[in-house]
């Protein structure tokens, strides 16, 4: 995935609405806390930072940051 690419949510990804798609303008690294595999209990110093893609919806004011494992390329 790259900077310019379109993307949508993949069905287990967090938005519902997967038939919408944005446009990648920047590729960071977060830290993701998931408590149904970590628990509830954060931790941070045990989690690595992991890509993320910024996302400009039509729909959205903004931009929004979504974990790479959560996107697929509509159209590169």
């Amino acid at each position: 995935m790259k900077i310019g690419d379109l993307v949508r949510s993949i069905p287990d990804g967090v938005l519902t609405n997967s038939h919408r798609v944005g446009i990648v303008v920047n590729i960071i690294h977060k830290k993701v806390w998931r408590a149904h595999l970590h628990g509830k209990k954060v931790n941070w110093d045990t989690i690595e930072p992991e890509p993320h893609a910024v996302i400009l919806f039509s729909h959205n004011d903004g931009t929004i940051n979504m974990p790479l494992c959560e996107l697929e390329i509509v159209r590169a």
